[in-house]
């Protein structure tokens, strides 16, 4: 394995002032961008460094190598996407749980249409699943969160087995939509609508009777 890539560290140190986390989201931006032009096997910290503007030295002030860097961008698309999706459920008014599921696929679409690096990453296929804690898969973690936004706005009964039907609708939407964007480089809506389908129906013998 080449040297870059052996330190599963996301950060060697948090930056403490504005200057130094303005400057490591420069990197982040830069690391993401480059992965949509040149894929990950051609990506170096050198590169990220010249197009984010900074030193070699100051990559390596804060990430070993470029998996780190790649690490952090995926943590990064999945707090947007968990903040996203928590918007919208506070500005918008659903008839009920399936028109959640429709939003949190909206959300998903969105950002693979419009982040830089989502379509490359989504929630951590090239670098790996296990970003977020360490132990836990990426969609594991985030079925976890959605589950909590779920629970807050509809008042669902928790239980393990709704930990894992939420799981499970998780890894069947993210599969069903990487094919609805291997189709169609914006998506392909037939598969997008039929990935709604899909989950609605799965989660409707768990969610059916639940209050709006």
């Amino acid at each position: 394995m080449p040297a870059e890539e052996t330190c599963e560290a996301p950060l060697r140190r948090q930056p403490t002032q504005r200057r130094s986390a303005r400057r490591v989201e420069k990197m982040l931006d830069a690391c993401a961008e480059l992965l949509d032009e040149i894929g990950y096997e051609a990506l170096s910290t050198t590169r990220i460094a010249e197009r984010a503007g900074v030193a070699i030295g100051s990559i390596y002030q804060f990430f070993p190598d470029k998996r780190a860097i790649t690490q952090a961008v995926t943590r990064r698309h999945v707090e947007r996407f968990v903040s996203r999706v928590g918007r919208r459920f506070l500005s918008e008014d659903y008839g009920g749980w399936w028109d959640a599921v429709d939003a949190i696929i909206d959300e998903y679409v969105d950002m693979h249409r419009t982040v830089p690096g989502f379509g490359v990453l989504h929630f951590g296929d090239v670098v790996g699943l296990n970003l977020l804690d360490g132990v836990s898969d990426s969609n594991t973690v985030i079925a976890g969160r959605l589950r909590g936004l779920l629970l807050q706005e509809y008042g669902l009964t928790d239980s393990e087995e709704l930990d894992l039907v939420i799981l499970v609708a998780v890894e069947a939407a993210d599969a069903v939509l990487k094919l609805a964007f291997r189709r169609d480089s914006e998506g392909d809506p037939q598969i997008i609508a039929e990935a709604k389908r899909l989950i609605r129906g799965y989660l409707n013998r768990q969610f059916a009777g639940a209050s709006a």
